[in-house]
């Protein structure tokens, strides 16, 4: 048993430097390359700067103009939360124009035409009578047919009964589906369609099919715009704000593992363990999990779940200490320390991620970052307090380190 104890730590010890080291300097060996995961996660305009482009909307006399401009800016940040871009900032300036910033962006020429492409969707007979528009369409999403992208289709209501009407009408002849005016799909009807649903066909990438689904799905543009900008702007917090940030965060959590160390003694040296897999593993996901960007609230979160880390063991390690307390073995007091402590965790790790999941829902920019990095964050925090803490707390009791001192806890007290 001290045996297969002190193998499973120095197993865990050795992964967490190989990883730390694989995160930190990534790896290069032949045609395998590892990135560093800083290079890995996206940042967001505070922190790396992006891309500016200023747009004119046109008035043509419309008597509702400021409502239409309002809709103008909801399709544009739909737009670019559609590609992943959720700390894209979308705000009027003056009466009539737009001011896009988008950070982190590595083509910003491609991102500019996803964002002044006017999408205007057309569902044509022969003789060139629109039978519907993009406004028809429910929803829209890339797929396959018959091994090709294509873009899917479900129409609303209004939509579906003009279909079926045009499709009863017009068997034996093509229907033709423009986008801005140049046709991209032109089946022959062979039946009435009457379900409401369909596809468009055309020489599509899935990149491409993915696009032409998006700008059906937010909507075409209430306004016709006109770039009147495009530059490049730096960190908005400076250079240096990113490294200064990150050192910040290292001296406290460097101090709580000191505190955890000091005041929990060997249950401090494995919330120490756990707490450097938990960042692993929220660096982690902040690099693979799609549409996450790394600004400075968002650090604030993640300096935020490190705190609900601690504080879950901190739970743990107090109900251990009571049922020493109590004269129950180590090995007891550990078991049913975590049973004790695991309703509270779970309760208040919960109630943060239901607040998480809301600001996401609701919020936007960097109040939405915020919201992603500290869910995130609170879910590896509890992940790892649970089981991570649990199994190195474990390991420790057999290597037969049973003495009371150990836990913070004087013998017969």
């Amino acid at each position: 048993m001290k045996r297969k104890s002190a193998i499973n730590l120095a197993v865990v010890v050795v992964l967490i430097i190989a990883f730390g080291a694989l995160a930190i300097f990534g790896l290069n060996i032949g045609a395998l390359e590892i990135k560093p995961l800083a290079n890995g996660i996206s940042q967001g305009l505070d922190l790396r700067g992006g891309v500016s482009a200023v747009y004119e909307a046109i008035d043509d006399g419309q008597s509702d103009y400021e409502n239409l401009l309002s809709g103008t800016m909801a399709v544009l940040r739909n737009r670019l939360t559609g590609q992943g871009f959720t700390e894209a900032t979308v705000t009027q300036q003056g009466t009539n124009r737009i001011r896009v910033e988008i950070p982190d962006v590595d083509d910003p020429n491609e991102i500019l035409t996803i964002i002044g492409q006017p999408a205007k969707l057309e569902f044509k007979t022969e003789d060139g009578t629109v039978i519907m528009d993009g406004g028809s369409v429910k929803s829209a999403e890339m797929g396959y047919y018959e091994g090709k992208p294509v873009v899917q289709f479900e129409l609303n209501s209004a939509g579906t009964d003009a279909f079926a009407k045009a499709t009863a009408e017009n068997i034996g002849k093509p229907i033709s589906i423009e986008l801005d005016g140049e046709v991209i799909s032109a089946p022959t009807v062979n039946t009435a369609i009457t379900g409401g649903q369909g596809y468009i066909e055309g020489n599509f990438t899935a990149e491409s099919a993915q696009n032409l689904a998006m700008l059906i799905q937010s909507g075409a543009l209430p306004l016709d715009i006109e770039q009147l900008e495009v530059r490049t702007i730096s960190a908005t917090l400076g250079e240096d704000a990113l490294s200064t940030s990150v050192t910040a965060a290292i001296i406290g959590v460097a101090l709580v593992m000191l505190f955890m160390m000091i005041v929990y003694r060997l249950p401090g040296v494995v919330a120490t363990l756990a707490l450097l897999i938990y960042m692993l593993l929220d660096l982690f996901l902040l690099a693979v999990i799609p549409g996450v960007q790394l600004t400075l609230p968002g650090i604030a979160g993640i300096v935020l779940s490190i705190g609900m880390a601690v504080d879950a063991n901190v739970i743990i390690f107090e109900r251990v200490k009571e049922e020493l307390r109590a004269g129950k073995t180590v090995r007891a007091s550990v078991e049913s320390g975590f049973k004790r402590a695991f309703t509270a965790i779970l309760d208040s790790n919960i109630t943060t991620i239901i607040a998480g999941v809301v600001l996401m829902l609701f919020g936007a920019g960097s109040i939405k970052g915020f919201a992603i990095t500290l869910t995130i964050g609170v879910v590896a925090s509890m992940f790892t307090a649970v089981v991570i803490t649990r199994f190195l707390l474990k390991q420790m009791v057999g290597l037969n380190l049973t003495k009371h001192s150990l836990y913070g806890v004087k013998e017969g007290k």
